[in-house]
C-alpha cells in the first residue's frame, strides 16, 4: 500500500467483450496498473450507475454485476472479486456533504462492469479495495465538475480516483470489429483531448455548444460525466495528459486522460 499522490485517471470502457480478445486497449490498461503502482484503495465512478443523488457503496464484499446482454457466455463466466471499500466511501460521502453536496450510502451495490472490466486488467490480482461512485445524467456536466472536485483530497491519501466512461460514445454507429472512424467521431475525440490538455474546464462542460459534433458523439451525457469528474478531482486547474488514444468497434473511442 502506498500513500503517494494519484493522478485522477478517465478510461473509456468500449464494450463488454474488449476482454476476450486482445487489443491495444488491453495492453494499455496492464501497463496502466503497473505504471501508477498499487493505490490504497480505488473510487470508481462508472457511466454505468446512475442515480438521481450522489451514492457510494458500502459493501464489503461486491459482486460481480453482469450488467448487460446478448453477448458470449463467456463473458458471464467472469468475476472480479476485489474487497470494498466501506470505509473509502464513508469518506467519500463526508467530503461531498463537507462541499454542501447530498450523498447516500448503498449498502450493497456491486461492480458494475464500467469498473471490474478495466480494474480487471489494470489490479488483475483483484486484491484493491474498490467502491463506487454513482453518477447523475439529470444534474448535467457541471455539476459533476463539482463532484470531482470535492473529491481531490483522495488523491492525497493514496486513492486512485478513476472515471470509466466513453470519449466517444454513440451506439447507433457502434460496427463490432470494424476499424472504420467517422470524420464526426474523430473531429470530436481529437476537441475532447486538446481541449482537456489545455485544462479548459468550462469548454469541456458546455461540450454540447462549444464542441465539434458534440451531440453525436454523445447523445446522452452518461459516458461523458465521468471525465468531468475525474478533471475536477485533478484540481482546479488540472490539466490532461493523454494516456492512450484509439477507436474500436467503429466510432467507440478508447482515449483515456490522466488529470493533475
Amino acid at each position: 500500500m502506498t500513500d503517494q499522490k494519484f493522478p485522477s485517471v478517465f478510461v473509456s470502457h468500449g464494450a463488454p467483450t474488449i476482454v476476450l480478445e486482445d487489443s491495444p486497449a488491453l495492453t494499455f490498461w496492464r501497463n496502466l496498473g503497473k505504471q501508477l503502482g498499487r493505490p490504497r484503495s480505488v473510487l470508481c465512478i462508472s457511466a454505468h450507475w446512475g442515480t438521481d443523488a450522489p451514492m457510494v457503496s458500502a459493501a464489503a464484499d461486491p459482486e460481480t454485476i453482469h450488467d448487460f446482454y446478448g453477448f458470449p457466455e463467456a463473458l458471464y463466466q467472469l468475476s472480479y472479486p476485489a474487497p470494498g471499500a466501506p470505509d473509502l466511501a464513508r469518506h467519500a460521502a463526508e467530503l461531498l456533504s463537507n462541499a454542501n453536496l447530498t450523498c447516500g450510502v448503498s449498502p450493497d451495490r456491486g461492480l458494475d462492469h464500467g469498473t471490474w472490466i478495466p480494474l480487471m486488467m489494470m489490479f488483475p490480482d483483484a486484491d484493491v479495495p474498490v467502491t463506487q461512485l454513482s453518477i447523475q445524467p439529470a444534474l448535467g456536466p457541471g455539476a459533476h465538475l463539482e463532484l470531482g472536485r470535492a473529491l481531490a483530497p483522495l488523491r492525497e491519501e493514496g486513492v486512485l480516483v478513476l472515471a470509466s466512461g466513453g470519449a466517444v460514445h454513440n451506439l447507433q454507429s457502434f460496427r463490432p470489429g470494424s476499424t472504420e472512424v467517422s470524420d464526426w467521431a474523430q473531429r470530436f475525440d481529437d476537441w475532447l483531448v486538446s481541449t482537456a490538455e489545455a485544462g479548459d474546464a468550462d469548454a469541456l462542460v458546455d461540450y454540447r455548444n462549444l464542441s465539434p459534433d458534440g451531440a453525436k458523439a454523445h447523445p446522452q451525457d452518461e459516458h461523458y460525466l465521468p471525465l468531468l469528474v475525474a478533471l475536477g478531482a485533478g484540481g482546479e486547474k488540472a490539466g490532461g495528459r493523454v494516456l492512450h488514444r484509439g477507436f474500436m468497434d467503429g466510432d467507440l473511442s478508447m482515449t483515456a486522460l490522466a488529470f493533475a
